[in-house]
């Protein structure tokens, strides 16, 4: 089996890809333009890719190919009425990046509430050295215990914050905009509730037409004026205009986004003019990618693979 790995530099230099080598013969390449692609797998029996697109024009000229191996959950990037009429195999990987999404959430949370960036900055200028009391407080903030945290999608991400919720001692509550039933353990709100009512509140959702810019100005214009929002699920449910007005109008203390509409961030992104401001902390899309999420990610990768090759099916994928 000839086995094609075109965005491993996704991945982080950092991964071993020998393992690979057991599966069969190995062609790695660290990334690769859409009109590459072609080329690159016209002679594959496999497929490994992540954000790449895998339709029509891209697949036809790959006449050995039998399998996609998606180094991703998301599966937004495959023409499934194709991969179906070719009946090649599309596997992906699900919860190896649940308690890293979740940490990196309250990192996110704990700088913005406790104004860590601010904090820092004032030690590190030298205004400590010089001060005359031995603690500087001139940005307040608050316990986590006893607040209000909101939670967009209650899937295993969002169930992992809420159980770290409840242990700082949170009250937890939840909405879900495909209309999920009820889940044991934690209240079910409309979306008015939710944005009424949270202290905190993190979005962990996928991107549908339901979310899609579920969080708008008019909604930031709902929370509280003290409350902290995460964004840790897809960029595009937060509309990124409606969210610097909001900011800028002090309708809510602080945003964390690890995922933006465009990435990498787009030179035109609004975000970028509140740049100097401590109230807005943007990461490169980098929950995910704790070295023990990317090596179980690896792990279910190589198993996918074997498990095809035995005839077996292991998280195979249908649209």
């Amino acid at each position: 089996m000839k086995i094609v790995f075109l965005e491993a530099d996704s991945l982080g230099t950092d991964m071993n890809l020998e393992q690979f080598s057991k599966l069969g013969e190995v062609v790695i390449y660290g990334e690769t333009t859409p009109g590459q692609v072609p080329e690159r797998i016209a002679q594959a029996d496999a497929v490994i890719v992540n954000k790449l697109m895998m339709d029509e024009s891209a697949l036809q000229g790959a006449l050995s190919l039998k399998y996609i191996g998606l180094t991703a959950t998301g599966t937004n990037n495959i023409d499934f009425a194709y991969t179906k009429k070719r009946g090649i195999c599309v596997t992906n990987v699900a919860g190896y990046s649940t308690d890293t999404v979740a940490q990196h959430t309250f990192a996110m949370t704990l700088y913005l509430l406790e104004h860590l960036r601010y904090y820092d900055e004032y030690v590190k200028s030298g205004a400590y050295v010089a001060s005359r009391f031995f603690c500087h407080m001139d940005r307040r903030f608050h316990e986590l215990k006893g607040k209000t945290w909101g939670i967009v999608g209650l899937g295993a991400i969002g169930r992992k914050v809420a159980q770290i919720a409840k242990a700082f001692g949170c009250r937890v509550i939840y909405y879900s905009a495909s209309g999920a039933k009820r889940q044991e353990g934690y209240q079910q709100v409309d979306f008015e509730t939710l944005l009424e009512e949270s202290d905190i509140l993190s979005v962990h959702a996928p991107l549908t037409v339901k979310t899609h810019h579920l969080m708008d100005y008019a909604a930031f214009c709902r929370m509280k004026p003290s409350a902290v929002f995460i964004n840790a699920g897809r960029g595009p449910i937060v509309d990124e205009e409606g969210l610097c007005r909001a900011l800028k109008e002090k309708e809510i203390a602080a945003a964390g986004l690890d995922v933006l509409e465009v990435e990498p961030m787009d030179e035109k992104n609004p975000l970028r003019a509140l740049a100097g401001c401590d109230n807005l902390l943007i990461t490169p899309h980098i929950a995910w990618a704790a070295v023990e999420a990317r090596t179980r990610l690896l792990d279910e990768v190589w198993e996918n693979i074997a498990a095809f090759q035995k005839g077996q099916e292991r998280n195979v994928c249908t649209q």
